[in-house]
């Protein structure tokens, strides 16, 4: 199934009726006309989408034959839109080497992020660079998000929290 929607307010009619076909993602009611909001059930995340930025849709399916969205948006933005969750990039940020980073990060790539910077700072070795990189990562994936629209909020203050270097424990 490959099916393209260019330029056309057919686009908002298709991304909704796409929603409504899945398990893991709602509209949620806005007062705002040219914006959709979408949650995601598995972590309550929202995302809020100015429908004027649509440029195209593509209908596709994945390896296993599911079906999701790709949406191009006119600032050149994209994400993808599956069953339970929506797809972004993550930012790209000076010193973080994004080969090492999946093309497509997902909200809850976040809390998996921070767990992994969690572990770090527990650990008794002197990681400091493992810190550094975990930090940025975790920058990365909230700014994606942020830039297509998600309110990571909550998580933009969690990363204020976290150390810039390990400390050391005193004998």
């Amino acid at each position: 199934m490959k099916k393209t929607i260019k330029g056309d307010q057919n686009i908002v009619a298709e991304v909704k009726k796409f929603i409504e076909t899945t398990n893991g993602l709602t509209i949620v009611d806005s007062m705002l006309s040219d914006y959709l909001v979408i949650e995601q059930k598995l972590d309550s995340k929202r995302i809020t989408l100015n429908t004027f930025d649509f440029e195209e849709v593509l209908f596709r399916t994945d390896e296993t034959n599911k079906p999701f969205l790709q949406i191009n948006f006119a600032s050149g933005k994209k994400i993808l839109m599956t069953e339970t969750l929506i797809g972004f990039r993550p930012m790209g940020l000076f010193g973080l080497d994004m080969e090492k980073l999946p093309k497509v990060v997902t909200t809850p790539d976040i809390q998996s992020v921070f767990d992994a910077i969690q572990e770090s700072l527990q650990s008794t070795e002197d990681e400091e660079g493992e810190l550094e990189v975990l930090r940025k990562v975790y920058d990365a994936v909230v700014c994606g998000g942020e830039s297509v629209g998600f309110d990571l909020k909550d998580e933009r203050k969690l990363l204020a929290c976290i150390p810039t270097k390990v400390r050391q424990a005193s004998a």
